[in-house]
């Protein structure tokens, strides 16, 4: 086994379900003429559903809509939405005025295959459950037939008898992280074209990455949005991914308010990949200063300049075609894994509120100066 029999008594039956979990699968039978249609019918719904990062963040939110009591599905949904705003960052008014075409086309292919990779290994979980509700028994054993692991397998059977969202959410980030590092992060050619390289280095020491919340605060005026998040550091570590999508979840179902407003916000404004689609007093869709022009300062304080136009911030389907993406082979990262047990107790504190509207707006000045520094060594 990947872990030690937990100290925290809280966690025993869910180490009794992994103990079955593991026995069931060195048992398993050939599913059933049904059921072989039924995982048929979940892949084919996944694929779908993952053609790209607007149709994988809608489907979280469809999903989260009518299982509420799977938190996942809003966090995934909120943070599929960065994901969407980092691809168009790269082909809007900023960065591909610092970084050269290739370098742009790498890093999108990073980010859009973490995020394919996830909704392929997590919505068929999803589909399962809610076949499950449906027919009001647990179809989790069909879980080895989409090559989901077995430490998912045995959250889930917990997740069904104890109804424990909190316990779920965290082993749904656990095993997505896993995922990731096993299928993506640990790739030499990721490694060498993203992660190692100056640009993806320098994001985290002017801490530009910043996981993004907007939610319509009550009694707020249309328009007049809100920002919480948290800022990303160390990406390419696993253990520093699962802290901060435990933290994310923590601050978003800690605060009511800022839940219910960041779930009537993203009801109310379908994702496009723009980041018009939350402010959209500083970003537009459609660009508003001609291309090749050199840029002008447009920014103070968070606020356009007297006379500037707003910063140009695509949909995502006006800059980047749809990706056909290789299933990666199937390998259960689990059994390798050592202290699985312990990364799913939360910290019993509180997470500070994060008010990310000031370091946002300090990320994207910082990111401006850049531009202007290099249109004056460079003349562009």
């Amino acid at each position: 086994m990947g872990w030690s029999w937990p100290a925290n008594p809280a966690l025993w039956p869910l180490a009794r379900e992994l103990v079955k979990a593991t026995e069931t699968r060195q048992a398993a039978k050939s599913p059933l003429p049904h059921e072989r249609e039924t995982v048929a019918e979940i892949r084919h719904k996944t694929e779908a559903s993952n053609g790209d990062n607007v149709d994988r963040t809608s489907a979280y939110l469809t999903f989260f809509r009518k299982h509420p009591e799977v938190h996942w599905a809003l966090l995934a949904h909120l943070v599929s939405r960065n994901a969407g705003w980092s691809m168009t960052d790269l082909r809007g008014e900023l960065l591909p005025r610092l970084l050269p075409a290739n370098v742009q086309q790498d890093y999108f292919s990073f980010l859009e295959r973490g995020n394919w990779l996830i909704f392929h290994d997590a919505y068929p979980q999803l589909l399962l459950y809610e076949e499950s509700v449906k027919r009001q028994t647990t179809l989790f054993h069909l879980l080895p037939e989409l090559h989901v692991s077995v430490f998912m397998q045995a959250v889930w059977n917990h997740f069904w008898k104890t109804g424990d969202s909190k316990l779920l959410t965290v082993g749904l980030i656990m095993n997505e992280q896993h995922y990731l590092e096993t299928h993506m992060m640990s790739d030499e050619t990721y490694q060498t074209t993203v992660v190692k390289t100056l640009p993806f280095a320098l994001q985290e020491v002017l801490r530009l990455n910043l996981i993004l919340f907007p939610y319509r605060a009550e009694g707020q005026e249309d328009g007049a949005l809100r920002l919480a998040g948290a800022p990303v550091f160390h990406f390419a570590s696993l253990a520093e991914r699962i802290e901060l999508g435990k933290r994310l979840y923590s601050l978003l179902f800690t605060s009511l308010r800022l839940r219910e407003g960041a779930i009537q916000w993203a009801s109310d404004k379908p994702h496009t990949g723009s980041r018009k689609d939350f402010w959209p007093h500083l970003f537009h869709d459609l660009r508003e200063t001609a291309p090749g022009k050199a840029h002008q300062k447009k920014l103070g304080g968070c606020q356009l300049l007297p006379g500037a136009n707003r910063l140009y911030s695509p949909a995502l389907r006006h800059v980047w075609k749809q990706v056909r993406h290789e299933a990666p082979k199937a390998a259960d990262w689990y059994p390798a894994t050592k202290g699985v047990m312990r990364q799913l107790l939360l910290s019993r504190e509180q997470p500070a509120s994060f008010c990310a509207e000031e370091a946002y707006c300090q990320a994207l000045e910082k990111i401006e100066r850049a531009v202007l520094a290099k249109g004056k060594l460079f003349g562009s």
